[in-house]
């Protein structure tokens, strides 16, 4: 068996929403009754358990994956939880492959959940309190405006592009009834370019919002989907991350990522080129990051990112589809930033509705786990996924 032997039969999301009404195993149940009622199977047929941890809900819990179980009424084999940030609802896929690989569990059900909106008790103790908080670069936007100024210096770039990106997946977002409300408005370039500075020159549209949500994944065997007759379902072809880029290094050029080896890996497993994927669904945090991975991954040369968007179509009836139902920054970042590998899932299946893409043959799915010191993302992941022939 492999990671091909493995599919994702039902996929489910709540609404994504500025501050939850309910508690966050209320959305995880409702996100499992959900995956049951999809795909016919039986809550006694779940007997693993992967949880994405980058939860600020649960962030306090040691034991979060196994509360999570026991308040779900779930009886386990294979319990656990990934860490390593954004790029954690990826990694769960390849997770729970290896746990059915290995005989661990035969059915996995992969959750998504965060209620840190409403519910905020994350509990940092890393570099950022004792070294970077101090002297006033506090958290992402800091640093990604330290990285945007980087690239620009280096490179040179067009924020007219990063606004077209912008455009592209508000008007996804307008499509996407499960995606935040605030955030379903039409907006244009200009809106982009006159959005007020956050950390110069971050704008406020190139951020994402925090929002609460859930989501999740159900993922058994091939063959099991099988004999539950199971009509259609996605499989992961390819999958390969990478921690710590270059990180033995004094000094690194931050505008590379880790997603010039895992990307070159996932391609190479998959035994496609960037040239042939369908579909984009890449980690969006911040629009540069998108950017960076269109170089990192080889849809372009480093450096030119901007000519690369520039001269495609990023519209869900375009050239390179990209984060169909809006991405995090024009959906909200919620459910453990699982949008985009939800999203990826639904349009191979042929349920993206008015957005759906004309191309299913597979979707890129990417991950970004956090910004460590002095570097680019710690953490970069790579899925390939295709509809089961």
């Amino acid at each position: 068996m492999s990671l091909r032997d493995s599919a994702i039969v039902a996929f489910a999301e709540t609404k994504i929403m500025e501050k939850s009404d309910r508690d966050v195993w209320e959305l995880d149940a409702e996100v499992m009754e959900s995956l049951l009622d999809k795909s016919g199977f039986e809550k006694a047929e779940i007997d693993g358990l992967v949880l994405a941890g980058l939860s600020s809900t649960g962030a306090g819990d040691y034991f979060w994956a196994q509360t999570t179980a026991d308040e779900l009424g779930l009886e386990l084999d294979f319990c656990e939880s990934v860490h390593i940030g954004g790029c954690s609802a990826t990694g769960c896929v390849a997770r729970a492959a290896a746990a059915i690989d290995a005989g661990l569990c035969t059915t996995a059900l992969l959750l998504f959940a965060d209620t840190g909106v409403a519910e905020p008790n994350r509990r940092d103790r890393n570099y950022r309190r004792e070294w970077t908080d101090p002297y006033g670069l506090l958290g992402p936007p800091g640093a990604f405006g330290l990285l945007t100024r980087r690239y620009e210096h280096q490179y040179g770039l067009d924020f007219e592009m990063l606004g077209k990106l912008a455009v592209t997946q508000r008007s996804h977002a307008v499509l996407n009834e499960n995606a935040c409300e605030k955030l379903r408005k039409p907006i244009t370039v200009a809106d982009y370019l006159n959005s007020r500075m956050i950390a110069e020159p971050i704008r406020l549209l190139d951020c994402v919002m925090r929002c609460d949500a859930a989501a999740g994944l159900l993922v058994t065997s091939r063959k099991r989907a099988k004999e539950k007759g199971i009509a259609k379902c996605v499989v992961p072809i390819a999958y390969s991350e990478r921690t710590n880029f270059r990180g033995g290094e004094n000094f690194v050029d931050v505008t590379r990522t880790g997603h010039e080896v895992a990307g070159k890996r996932a391609f190479a497993q998959a035994g496609i080129t960037p040239r042939d994927i369908a579909s984009f669904h890449p980690y969006d945090d911040f629009l540069l990051a998108i950017l960076l991975q269109l170089e990192s991954l080889g849809f372009c040369e480093r450096g030119q990112g901007s000519s690369f968007i520039r001269e495609t179509n990023f519209a869900f009836d375009g050239d390179l589809p990209l984060n169909t139902g809006g991405g995090q920054i024009s959906a909200g970042q919620a459910a453990c930033c699982s949008h985009n590998l939800t999203e990826a899932v639904r349009q191979l299946m042929g349920e993206g509705g008015p957005r759906q893409v004309k191309n299913t043959a597979n979707a890129l799915v990417t991950g970004i786990g956090w910004i460590n010191y002095a570097r680019n993302w710690g953490t970069s992941s790579a899925l390939v996924l295709v509809p089961d022939a």
